[in-house]
Parts: structure tokens; C-alpha cells; sequence
């Protein structure tokens, strides 16, 4: 692995910075507020060519890949969590499975309007009896002559309300064990028997939307299957090692907001006579952090470049989320230490920070999942 960026990721890089400093970072705290994103940065970003990251150049993205996707996202987040997981989800959890597994006709249909924004994209797994035991599911789609039909409702789906494709999984063999009867459908938003449900209030990350999304009688034409039948949940799977790495790289770029926050404020806020930065307590908070994050930010590359490779990387994704979630929410606690009171005031955005870290180490995979997920290779 080549620890140096290549050009054309440099480039990349330093665009998403240039939109996360001009962009985002003005209109993440009115974003918090509202709870909703601004709907002028969508069309930014589909001008910047950001929603097309992963898509195959000929349906006109950039193919930047698992790597270029984690770069990006990295600057994104550093500026605004709630556009970063916006991001994330489309590119890493509709765009390339749709690119993976995908008919021709289904990325005829759909790839190229994902690539501009055009379309939004949202990701469907999770239910009341199924979050970290995803494969207890139990929403149903029956097939009726060239119709598969819908029942069922989901949680916790970023981006509901503002989707028009959702990738959702339903149970079409109810008599198979679990994880042997899903499969994968892709649902136009426009479908009669679709509706968005409620939308959650959360702690963090409230300017994306997170809700329910309902299926009633929902009718999809047998074409909306995405891959092979009862085979969903291996799609599912490796669906959700993309999208490990893009929470990795969203709790990278948090978790560098809180080090840059609290080296500006380390050098500006003075007690005894002197800036805080120059007390060791301080400094060792400083080190920590930006060790930790160098760290989370080097296994978060490798399982990126191992995906791109088209190597096995169920692990090392899991070992990246890991590190950089508990990274970012160590980041996260030392950065509202260091800030003291003032911290706990929204005075400043690293409540915010605080408050938008928390997710990490629960939404693809929880924390104790990711555990598991790395022992079980190590043991087999």
C-alpha cells in the first residue's frame, strides 16, 4: 500500500475541503438548528460531482472508489456530520451495490441520476425486531405474477424523506432459516403504498433526516430485484463493509474538528498567566488525540484500498470502524474537557461535535458488533 496520495485524489480531496471550509462549515450550525440540511448545497454538490463518487465513469461519475470516497468524506464531515452521512449512505450504500450487483437495465436506470443528485439515495435494513440481529427481519415482499408486493416497516433509514431510490431488504421465503430467505429490492420513492413515516428526534446529526419508512401493498415491478433471490443478505453484508469504512472516514474527520478545535482554543485561552496550551495536562489530551487519530485514519485507508483492490476486507473494515468511532468520541470528550464550561455552551460548535460523535459507535454495526465481527475471523 502507498502511503502518498495519487493526484487525481489529492484533487478530489482538496476540492471537498475547499466546498467542507466554504460550503458547509457556515451552514453546519444552522443545519443543527433547523434540523434540515440546506437544499441549495445538494445541487453544489451534484455541480462538484460529489454524489457520483462511486459511480462507473461510462454512467457519468467518478470512480474514485472506497479510497476516494473515505477522503472525501473525511472533509465533509470535518465540516458538517449530518451533509456527510447524507453522502455516505448514497455513494457507499446504493451507489456501488446498484454498480456491484446490479442488472444493466437497473444501472441504466438508475446510476446516472444518482450520479448528479437527481436522485437521492437511502439505505432500508433495519426494523423494531431487527437492528444488530439483522437477519430477524420480518417485512414481507410476495410475488404476484410480474409483481413483487410489499408489506412491512422500517426504521432509522437516513435520508427518508428526501430519497427517491431506497434499498430495502424483505423476507420472500418465509420458511427458509433467517438470513436464507432476504432479498433485495430497489424501491422508487414515487411507488404507490410508499410513505415516509415519522421522523426521529436524535441527539446528534440532526440536520439528516432519519425516519420511518412504511410499505403498504406496496407494488414493485419483478425488475426492481437487485441481485439474485433469497441471496439478499450477502449483499447486505458486503454492502455494509462500504459503508463501515464511510462511517470510519465520517468519525475521522469529527474526531480531527475536535483536535483542531481544541488546538485553536489551547492556544488563545489563557489561565495562571499563560495559554492552557502549555500545561502538560493539556498537551497530553492534544497528543492522544491526534495519535489515536492518526492511527483510526491508517487502518480506515487500508480497508479502503484492500475494497478497492476487490479483496476481502470484512475485518479490516470492522477493525476501522471501530478505531475511528471510539476515536472520534475520545476526541469528542477531551475537546469539550478542554473547552470546560464554555464547551458545554452552544457559544461553541464543539457541542455539536460532541453531540454528532455519539452516533458513530452505533449506526453500521454498533461497537460490540464490530468486536465480534473481528474475533470471529480471528478464531476461524
Amino acid at each position: 500500500m502507498d502511503f502518498e496520495l495519487q493526484e487525481e485524489q489529492r484533487i478530489i480531496r482538496d476540492m471537498a475541503r475547499d466546498f467542507a471550509t466554504n460550503e458547509l462549515a457556515p451552514r453546519a450550525t444552522q443545519h443543527d438548528r433547523d434540523e434540515r440540511i440546506d437544499p441549495d448545497l445538494f445541487g453544489m454538490m451534484g455541480e462538484l460531482g460529489l454524489w457520483g463518487l462511486t459511480v462507473p465513469e461510462a454512467y457519468g461519475g467518478f470512480d474514485a472508489g472506497s479510497l476516494g470516497l473515505a477522503i472525501v468524506l473525511e472533509e465533509v464531515n470535518h465540516a458538517c456530520a449530518s451533509v456527510g452521512v447524507t453522502l455516505s449512505v448514497h455513494a457507499s450504500l446504493v451507489c456501488t451495490p446498484i454498480s456491484k450487483f446490479g442488472t444493466e437495465a437497473q444501472k441504466d436506470q438508475w446510476l446516472s441520476k444518482l450520479a448528479t443528485g437527481e436522485v437521492i439515495g437511502a439505505y432500508s435494513l433495519t426494523e423494531a425486531g431487527a437492528g444488530s440481529d439483522a437477519a430477524a427481519l420480518s417485512s414481507t415482499a410476495v410475488k404476484d405474477g410480474d409483481e413483487w408486493v410489499l408489506n412491512g416497516t422500517k426504521l432509522f433509514v437516513t435520508t427518508g424523506e428526501q430519497a427517491g431510490l431506497v434499498l430495502g431488504y424483505f423476507r420472500t421465503d418465509p420458511d427458509a432459516h433467517k438470513a436464507r430467505g432476504i432479498s433485495a429490492f430497489l424501491i422508487d420513492a414515487k411507488t404507490p403504498g410508499y410513505r415516509v413515516g415519522k421522523k426521529e428526534k436524535k441527539t446528534g446529526l440532526r440536520g439528516s433526516s432519519t425516519t420511518e419508512l412504511v410499505f403498504e401493498n406496496c407494488r414493485v415491478p419483478a425488475g426492481a430485484l437487485l441481485g439474485e433471490l433469497n441471496r439478499g443478505f450477502p449483499i447486505a453484508m458486503d454492502t455494509l463493509d462500504g459503508g463501515r469504512i464511510g462511517i470510519a472516514a465520517q468519525s475521522l474527520g469529527i474526531g480531527q474538528a475536535c483536535l483542531d478545535a481544541s488546538l485553536r482554543y489551547a492556544a488563545e485561552r489563557e489561565q495562571f498567566g499563560q495559554p492552557i496550551g502549555r500545561f502538560q495536562a493539556i498537551q497530553w489530551k492534544l497528543a492522544d488525540m491526534a495519535t489515536r487519530l492518526e492511527g483510526a485514519r491508517l487502518l480506515t485507508h487500508r480497508a479502503a484500498w484492500l475494497r478497492d483492490k476487490g479483496q476481502p476486507c470484512g475485518m479490516q473494515a470492522a477493525q476501522a470502524k471501530l478505531a475511528a468511532s471510539t476515536t472520534a468520541n475520545f476526541c469528542a470528550d477531551e475537546c469539550l474537557q478542554i473547552h470546560g464550561g464554555a464547551g458545554y455552551t452552544d457559544d461553541f460548535h464543539v457541542e455539536r461535535l460532541f453531540r454528532d460523535a455519539r452516533i458513530t459507535e452505533i449506526y453500521e454495526g454498533a461497537t460490540d458488533i464490530q468486536r465480534l465481527v473481528i474475533a470471529r475471523q480471528l478464531l476461524s
